[in-house]
C-alpha cells in the first residue's frame, strides 16, 4: 500500500469539507489509524499517535491565522514528524564508519552510496571490504569503489576481517574510511563477536546499521539488537522507494531510541539522503520539497556543464546531454514528489520514462552528423535506418523529430523573450511553505 497516497486521501476528506467539526476530526483519526496499521506501523504507536492528534486538534489553542482545517492538518503533520523520529545531520569531517546489517538489507550497495555522498561533498573516501563470508561481496564493493571514485582496500583470501581492517587503516590516507562488515541470516553470537572485533581494531566514529524498509516494524527489533552489540550511531533504511512498510520501519526504529541516519530512495548511488523527518512527512502529505530538488539540481550542475549546454545552439547532440543531466535528478516519480505532485498517475510517469528511453535509443542510432544537424533527418532512408537500429517504428522517429522541432522553437522564443524568461525564473525560485508554518 502507498502510505503517502492513503494519508493524502484521508486528509483530503477533511480539507474538502466546507466546515469541520469534532466528528470530522474523529473520522480523520480513524482513517489515519487504518492507514498506518495497514502499513505495518505498530498498533501501540498508532493508538498513542491517534490520541495525541485528537486531543491537540480539538483542545489545543490554534493560531489565529489558521482555519480549523489548517490547524488539524498542521497537528497531523507535527505528530507524524514526531512518530517518524528526529532528523539527522551527518558529520562532514575526517572520520571512520563501520557498516553492519543482515543479509538482504542492501548493506554493500549502501556502502557505495555513503561513499558517493561524501565524495560529492568534497571529501576523499576509502571503501574497505571486510565481508569475508559472502564470496561476491568484495568484488561488488570494488566495482562500487571504481564507480564512485573511491579508494579500495581488502586482502584477497584473508578470513579474519579484523586483519583486513587493520591493514587498510595503516595504508588509508583518505578523509572518510567506510568498512563493509559481514552479514548473517539472523542476529547471533558469532556476528556480535566479529563486529566487536572489527570495532576494537577500527575504533569507528560512526556505526551504522542497514535495514530494508520491507521488513517493517521488525526494523526496531534489529536496531535494538545491534545497538546492544556495538552501540549504533544511526540506522540506514534502504528500499524506501518500493516498500509499503517504510512507515513501519521508520517509526519502529524511532521507538527503539535508535536514530535514523540516512534513507535510500532509489537504486542509483545518488538516490540516498540524510534523514529529515519533516521533509519525509512533507512528501508523504504532498508538500513540495523544493530544497531537496534544488540540492539535486546543484549536484547535477557540478557534474555537468549546464551553463555550457544552455549557451549552445540546441542540437540533438546537446539535447541528449541535457537528457542525461535530467536523468541524474533521479526517478521521475521522486522529482514529481519533491514538487508536491505526488499523485500523478503511475502510468503517466512510466509512459514518460519509457518515452525517454526510446529517445535515447533513437539518438544512439544516429550518426555524429545527424546529431549536429537535425535537417539531415528529413531523408526517409535515414529515418528507416534509425528506427531499425533503435527497435522503434518510423512513426516513433518522426514523432521524436516533431517534438524536437517544437522544443527548438520554444528555446529560441525563450532566449529572445526576456519577460517570459523572468517569469519562468521567478516561478522556479518560488517556495511554497506548509500551512501556518515558516
Amino acid at each position: 500500500m502507498d502510505l503517502g497516497k492513503k494519508l493524502r486521501e484521508a486528509l483530503a476528506k477533511l480539507t474538502g469539507k466546507p466546515y469541520v467539526d469534532a466528528d470530522d476530526v474523529k473520522a480523520l483519526v480513524k482513517d489515519l489509524q487504518r492507514v498506518l496499521i495497514s502499513n505495518d506501523v505498530n498498533v501501540k504507536l498508532v493508538l498513542s499517535l491517534s490520541k495525541k492528534i485528537e486531543e491537540r486538534a480539538l483542545k489545543s489553542e490554534k493560531m489565529e491565522s489558521l482555519t480549523l482545517k489548517e490547524h488539524v492538518t498542521k497537528v497531523v503533520y507535527e505528530e507524524l514528524v514526531s512518530l517518524m523520529g528526529q532528523s539527522y545531520t551527518p558529520r562532514l569531517d575526517k572520520h571512520k564508519i563501520l557498516v553492519c546489517g543482515l543479509y538482504g538489507s542492501g548493506k554493500t550497495t549502501t556502502c557505495g552510496k555513503i561513499a558517493h555522498f561524501y565524495k560529492t561533498r568534497g571529501l576523499s573516501v576509502a571503501l574497505v571490504a571486510a565481508d569475508t563470508d559472502r564470496p561476491a561481496a568484495q568484488e561488488q564493493l570494488e566495482q562500487l569503489a571504481k564507480q564512485v571514485g573511491a579508494a579500495f582496500y581488502t586482502i584477497k583470501g584473508e578470513k579474519d576481517p579484523s586483519k583486513i581492517v587493520a591493514a587498510a587503516l595503516r595504508k588509508a590516507k583518505e578523509d572518510v574510511v567506510i568498512v563493509d562488515s559481514a552479514g548473517r541470516n539472523a542476529f547471533d553470537g558469532y556476528l556480535v563477536e566479529e563486529l566487536r572485533g572489527i570495532a576494537d581494531v577500527m575504533k569507528p566514529d560512526e556505526r551504522y546499521l542497514v535495514v530494508s524498509a520491507d521488513i517493517g516494524q521488525i526494523a526496531g527489533k534489529q536496531a535494538s539488537e545491534f545497538d546492544s552489540a556495538v552501540k549504533l550511531s544511526g540506522v540506514i533504511v534502504t528500499k524506501m522507494d518500493g516498500s509499503g512498510k517504510g512507515g513501519g520501519a521508520l517509526s519502529s526504529v524511532a521507538a527503539s531510541d535508535a536514530r535514523i541516519a540516512f534513507i535510500g530512495v532509489g537504486e542509483k548511488t545518488a538516490d540516498f539522503e540524510p534523514y529529515d523527518s519533516e521533509k519525509f512527512v512533507g512528501r508523504l502529505l504532498g508538500v513540495p520539497d523544493i530544497g531537496a530538488l534544488m540540492e539535486r539540481i546543484k549536484q547535477v550542475s557540478e557534474e555537468t556543464d549546464l551553463k555550457k549546454l544552455e549557451s549552445e545552439e540546441l542540437t540533438i547532440e546537446s539535447f541528449y546531454e541535457q537528457l542525461k543531466a535530467a536523468k541524474k535528478l533521479g526517478p521521475l516519480g521522486n522529482v514529481f514528489s519533491m514538487l508536491g505532485a505526488s499523485d500523478i498517475p503511475k502510468e503517466m510517469v512510466q509512459q514518460s520514462e519509457e518515452k525517454i528511453k526510446r529517445f535515447e535509443s533513437m539518438i544512439n542510432s544516429m550518426t555524429k552528423e545527424e546529431k549536429k544537424d537535425a535537417g539531415l533527418l528529413r531523408d526517409g532512408s535515414r529515418i528507416a535506418r534509425i528506427a531499425r537500429g533503435s527497435g522503434t517504428s518510423e512513426k516513433d522517429v518522426r514523432d521524436f523529430l516533431s517534438q524536437f522541432d517544437k522544443m527548438d522553437k520554444m528555446m529560441n522564443m525563450f532566449k529572445k523573450n526576456r519577460g517570459f524568461r523572468k517569469k519562468m525564473e521567478k516561478m522556479m525560485q518560488g517556495k511554497q511553505g506548509f500551512p501556518g508554518m515558516k
